[in-house]
């Protein structure tokens, strides 16, 4: 009897990726997903257009970095105006926290519709509940991957029509601020995964990851001050490194990446074993 070599897939990374798939084509192939994209184009574009163009065209004035550094001291931005392309260097500051809010946006019904439809209890009749909630949480970053490509590559072109002998430059830097950006939504997606398996609608799991965001950052910020030991409570709050970022380059920036993998494979954990015990 013959025996096949191929190997064989798991069966929980089928289901990871037939969820995932099914979650690229809810976001691309349905009026609603196109509508967003549409959206965020626009959005975008009115971004590009005004405070991303005006700033970088600050950026590049010598006297205006030195009114900056005179105001905020000469460490304050000085990596961020070593930037080779500046445009980069403005959407870089932008990104860093639109990205986060945009996500706690689009990922608040990764569950919560299908909770209040009854509808997941037949899902985990084809995959399993891990399954189910790990392909969930990709197939949203990678919808959140293709937004950010989007919006990268209209900086590019808006930087090329400016400067075309910056491509070279704009290329390596784009590539590190895209790995950047994937890493740092990530326990943003995670974190609103886990949220909306606890809420009944979008909304309700926008307001638990308020209510989330500004409980933690009470305690950790209270117990930092009355116990200084007690600093490192700060790396539980996802974005805790944010600030840290900005003056940096896209690539001394990757060094922050261990503290939001830490932090979303903990949330990924915890996700597992609240899906295995929720009722659906």
């Amino acid at each position: 009897m013959s025996h096949s070599l191929a190997p064989k897939v798991p069966p929980i990374a089928s289901h990871i990726f037939m969820v995932a798939t099914q979650e690229l084509k809810k976001g691309f192939l349905n009026i609603r997903g196109l509508m967003s994209m549409a959206a965020f184009l626009l959005v975008w574009g009115l971004i590009l257009m005004y405070p991303v163009r005006q700033a970088s065209s600050f950026i590049r004035q010598q006297g205006f970095r030195d009114l900056l550094s005179s105001v905020f001291g000469t460490q304050t931005l000085d990596k961020l105006f070593a930037w080779p392309v500046a445009e980069l260097a403005v959407f870089w500051v932008l990104a860093l926290y639109l990205f986060p809010l945009f996500t706690l946006v689009v990922a608040a019904d990764v569950f919560s519709s299908d909770l209040s439809r009854k509808t997941l209890r037949f899902m985990v009749l084809r995959v399993s509940r891990t399954g189910l909630f790990l392909g969930r949480v990709l197939g949203q970053l990678l919808l959140q991957s293709v937004y950010m490509l989007a919006a990268l590559l209209a900086t590019q072109i808006m930087t090329l029509m400016r400067d075309a002998s910056l491509l070279g430059e704009a290329l390596s830097t784009t590539v590190l601020i895209y790995l950047n950006l994937l890493i740092i939504v990530l326990p943003y997606t995670t974190a609103m995964a886990l949220l909306s398996l606890h809420a009944n609608s979008a909304r309700q799991a926008s307001v638990l990851a308020v209510v989330f965001w500004t409980l933690l950052w009470i305690i950790t910020s209270l117990g930092a001050y009355y116990f200084p030991g007690l600093g490192f409570l700060s790396w539980l709050m996802p974005g805790s490194q944010l600030s840290g970022m900005i003056n940096s380059s896209a690539g001394a920036a990757l060094t922050s990446a261990p503290l939001p993998l830490a932090q979303a494979a903990l949330l990924l954990l915890l996700g597992h074993l609240y899906m295995q015990r929720r009722a659906l």
